[in-house]
């Protein structure tokens, strides 16, 4: 079916303000995501998956400005040891990261790897089997026009994690990333990413993990308020392997965090979970979608958001069991703390079920902090702001424990705990 004109006028007017870069491995797989985006269009407001977040500015020429964020605290992930890859305003920083090089690990960057590279096995392919049942024309864009990433082989089990770490310079910095991470047979690494990359951020990660493999990865964005970000974990999971995946949100002004998981392979493991805390023009959107295509695979969303002075959640979370997925375990939870009566939760949580040996369950629930427990910690002489601020550490405990790392919960924690304090300063 032709696209709507307007649309379509809208869809070549951003992709004339591009350059689609050329040659080497990766041009089929971005000529094909060019023709899937024409086919498609940019997202619009009546799009299903989009009526809850306008995409506006995901969409137009014109990079809305973002003021920069100095912050004077230690940089979240600091202290972990980790092999730094530094990205500034979406451009590789050679003299600010770690050699590239670690025991269990090769890391090439996208924009000059190789002509024979294993990654072109990967690129855009996950992309493109994510686009269906449902569109997803920002991955689409990113797959064709993105300037710069890594490629991530995990071979072994590196000693130290790896570290993604995005600094926002330019206040109207555009900046497209996509990164490919295979991790082989038996393998396990952890990959972190911190930072608020760009005035304008559109991120994909393509994640391929082979039989008993496991990946656990987790984010903090930015503190830059301004910033917005759309991002995409498409990830393809082997048998009996592992997938942990874990977003700390704080600020911004506009974030899209889409994830979508195939488990293929039987006994396979997925876990997608996040905390997010908006005060003000604060809009954040978490939609995810899992397929169950194997037998005796565990799949957990765990999402939590906490909003104040007029902020914006919205959690889309599908469950999809196709037929044969016997023994399927299903679990999805999304819960807001609305600190106002002027803050908005909007979910739509989904579950599709194939198979009649299944174990899936949704909940969506949004509240106010309970005045019985708010007395209780009152009553021992803890005053109201402490005390609001020890209940909703509680509320986000169930999606920070998603994180194996317990000294990783605890840096989480102290970022949220410092936040609080700060709102109520």
């Amino acid at each position: 079916m032709a696209l709507p004109q307007a649309k379509q006028d809208a869809t070549e007017a951003r992709l004339d303000a591009l350059s689609l870069p050329e040659g080497g491995w990766s041009a089929p797989a971005r000529n094909e995501a060019l023709a899937r985006l024409r086919a498609m269009g940019l997202p619009g407001a009546r799009d299903e998956y989009w009526k809850y977040t306008r995409p506006d500015t995901f969409n137009s020429v014109e990079v809305p400005e973002a003021a920069l964020f100095e912050a004077e605290e230690t940089p979240v992930f600091g202290e972990r040891g980790a092999l730094r890859i530094v990205f500034v305003d979406g451009v590789f920083d050679a003299e600010a990261s770690d050699e590239l090089s670690l025991e269990g690990v090769s890391i090439d960057r996208l924009a000059d790897a190789p002509d024979i590279h294993w990654a072109r096995d990967i690129y855009g392919v996950l992309e493109a089997r994510g686009q269906s049942p449902v569109q997803r024309p920002l991955a689409a864009l990113n797959t064709a026009f993105a300037t710069d990433g890594v490629l991530i082989h995990v071979t072994g089990t590196p000693s130290r994690p790896i570290q993604l770490v995005y600094h926002h310079r330019d206040t109207r910095s555009d900046a497209i990333l996509h990164h490919v991470v295979k991790v082989d047979a038996g393998a396990k690494a952890t990959i972190l990413e911190t930072g608020p990359a760009a005035a304008r951020f559109n991120k994909c990660m393509e994640v391929e993990i082979a039989d008993a493999g496991t990946l656990h990865h987790i984010r903090a964005q930015g503190r830059d308020h301004e910033r917005r970000a759309a991002t995409h974990v498409f990830a393809r999971l082997g048998r009996e392997s592992v997938f942990k995946t874990f977003t700390l949100t704080v600020n911004g002004v506009l974030t899209r965090n889409e994830c979508v998981i195939e488990l293929t392979g039987d006994d396979a493991v997925a876990h997608v979970a996040g905390a997010c805390m908006g005060d003000g023009d604060f809009h954040h959107d978490d939609t995810v979608f899992i397929t169950h295509d194997a037998v005796n695979c565990e799949s957990r969303q765990v999402f939590k958001k906490v909003l104040r002075n007029g902020a914006k959640g919205v959690f889309q979370g599908k469950i999809l069991v196709q037929p044969g997925a016997q023994q399927t375990d299903g679990y999805q939870i999304s819960q807001s703390l609305l600190l106002d009566d002027d803050s908005e939760f909007l979910a739509k949580p989904e579950l599709e079920i194939y198979a009649d040996d299944v174990a899936c369950s949704h909940g969506s629930t949004s509240g106010a902090i309970d005045e019985d427990s708010l007395f209780y910690l009152r009553a021992r002489g803890i005053p109201r702001g402490p005390a609001e601020d020890l209940m909703t550490i509680a509320f986000i405990a169930e999606a920070v424990q998603e994180v194996e790392d317990e000294d990783l919960q605890e840096e989480i924690v102290a970022r949220v705990a410092a936040w609080l304090e700060r709102r109520r300063g």
